[in-house]
Formats: structure tokens, sequence, C-alpha cells
């Protein structure tokens, strides 16, 4: 059986928090998380019972009550009814524009691993500073991500379909300049670093995203659902030799910007949480933790636009 201290130090690693970050998440001192992880001392009731919800958080064990989740798709309905054309007030507020411009390139990049912090990014972004100290490629990503996005936004504001075509196009603007094979599949085995997750034969790459791209019209039915789906389905076809995990949350984006809804924040502190419920939904048959990822990516938009 594992032991408080284990499960602490796995929250640690899974999580990336400090134990400072971690003492405070739990609602203790940092000197008594540290006598956990020594075991000095033994947690009482009500914090082993947090220690095992953020065990169970972080290794993907969780459950979510389907009247949690059901709960939180009809708050993200109302939303959409009282505000139903959120693409239109992304175009018409420069301020919700720029900072939605700027949650999704700086969080997405730095998902994939960027050093670069959010002011930095929004120089880039906004500015277009030059970083003397930083890396170059870094710099790239951030405008080529920028150049992506605009041409995402505008393209469905025009009734762009969610196609193949579109797949392609991105990729051919977020690898424009790093990678020679900017806007087409991989010609060679993939492995996802850090992931026990089998991609797909790249000779069938181009036959898979053909009949994946006929699911990524949303029509009637459970949206988020078929978002989670269509992602991790994409993630582990990994169509690319990289930019996958970018490529990926445009098409969230697209997705749930052509049924009406905003595009969908996925924070860098969440990544490993991210990762976990992705690779759950791909390995375990189980995409509710997804969904819920999902349905809270959506939610913080709505702040966003409602700011």
């Amino acid at each position: 059986m594992i032991s408080t201290s284990q499960k602490v130090r796995l929250i640690l690693k899974l999580s990336g928090l400090s134990q400072e970050k971690l003492a405070q998440k739990i609602g203790v001192s940092f000197a008594a998380l540290n006598a956990w992880l020594n075991e000095r001392a033994r947690p009482r009731t009500r914090m082993l019972a947090r220690i095992d919800e953020l065990y169970l958080e972080y290794t993907g064990g969780k459950t979510i009550p389907e009247s949690e989740l059901a709960a939180k798709k009809e708050i993200l309905a109302q939303k959409h009814k009282s505000l139903p054309n959120p693409l239109g007030v992304i175009f018409v507020r420069k301020d919700i524009y720029d900072e939605f411009m700027l949650a999704l390139t700086y969080h997405s990049n730095k998902i994939e691993g960027s050093t670069l912090t959010e002011p930095e990014t929004a120089a880039i972004l906004f500015d277009n500073t030059t970083l003397p100290d930083k890396s170059l490629i870094e710099q790239v990503e951030v405008k080529n991500h920028q150049a992506a996005l605009e041409y995402l936004f505008s393209y469905l504001r025009d009734s762009g379909m969610v196609d193949e075509t579109l797949v392609l196009t991105l990729h051919t603007k977020l690898m424009n300049g790093i990678k020679s094979d900017a806007g087409f599949y991989r010609r060679h085995p993939v492995r996802i670093a850090g992931a026990n997750v089998p991609t797909a034969n790249f000779l069938k790459v181009p036959e898979l995203m053909k009949e994946l791209m006929r699911d990524a019209h949303i029509g009637s039915g459970d949206l988020i659902a078929k978002i989670a789906s269509f992602h991790a389905c994409f993630e582990q076809i990994h169509p690319f030799s990289d930019g996958n995990g970018r490529i990926g949350r445009l098409l969230m984006h697209a997705m749930a910007l052509r049924a009406g809804y905003p595009p969908i924040v996925i924070r860098e502190h969440k990544r490993q949480l991210y990762y976990t419920y992705l690779q759950k939904a791909q390995t375990k048959d189980d995409q509710t933790l997804l969904e819920d990822f999902v349905c809270d990516g959506l939610l913080d938009a709505y702040e966003i636009l409602n700011g």
C-alpha cells in the first residue's frame, strides 16, 4: 500500500508544484508538509482526504460524477445562450482579442516547453520586440502561433469549415521557418515523449486524418464530448513531425468557435492534468476527465469574454 509520504512525493512530481505551493494548495504550513514527506508526522483525517483527492486528480484516478459533468455542460449551454457569438465579440473588442491572443499563445507554447514569460510573449506579440538573450526559435514560435490564430479567427468569421485543408494551413503557418516539412504530414515514425501511447503508422496518417476530419463537424449532440474525443484521437494519430500539441489545441478552438463557443483556454500550470486526462482518454476508454477539463477551459474563456 502506498504511504502518505509516497503520495505527496508523487503529487509534487506530477504537478510540478513546489513544496511551498503544494502546502498552500492543501491548506497547511510548509513545515507540516515537510514533516509528512520525511515521515516525522502524520496528517490528520481531513488533510489525508485532501492528499488522497489530489493524488487521484494528478494520477488520473479521479472520477467525475455524471451529475457534476452534466451541470457544467448546462452552465456552458446557458452562457452560450446569453452570448451566442463570442467570435463577433473578439473582433469588436480589441482588448478581448488581444487577451485571447496572449493567453492562447503563451500557454500553448509554454505547455510545449517555451522558456518565455508572459510579459516577454506579450512584447513579442504586440510590440514586435526582439529579445537578444532569448532563443530565436522560441520568439519565432510566438509570431507563428499569432499568425495561425489570426488566420483561424478570420477564417471562421468568414464561415470556413474545420477540415483537412485548415489543418494543413495552420501547420504551415505554425512551423513556417522552423520545419522544412511545414504543412505536410510526417513521413517517419514518432513517439510521444513521456507517454505510453502508440502513435499511428506514418503510412496510415493521410487516411486516418481524412477519417478523423469527417468527425470535426459539430452538428447536433454533445459539443464537449465531441471536442474531447476529437482531440484525443488527433494527438494519438500525431500527424506531424512537430507541432501536434499546438495544432491540436488550435483545432479545439476551431471546433468550439464554429459551434458558437469561445476558444478553450488551457493554462500551462494545468499541463500535467491535461496530459494525464488526455492519456486516460486514449488508453482507458474513459474521456470524462478530459471532458471536465474542456469544460473548465471554456469557463475560463467566458471569464475573459465577460471581463
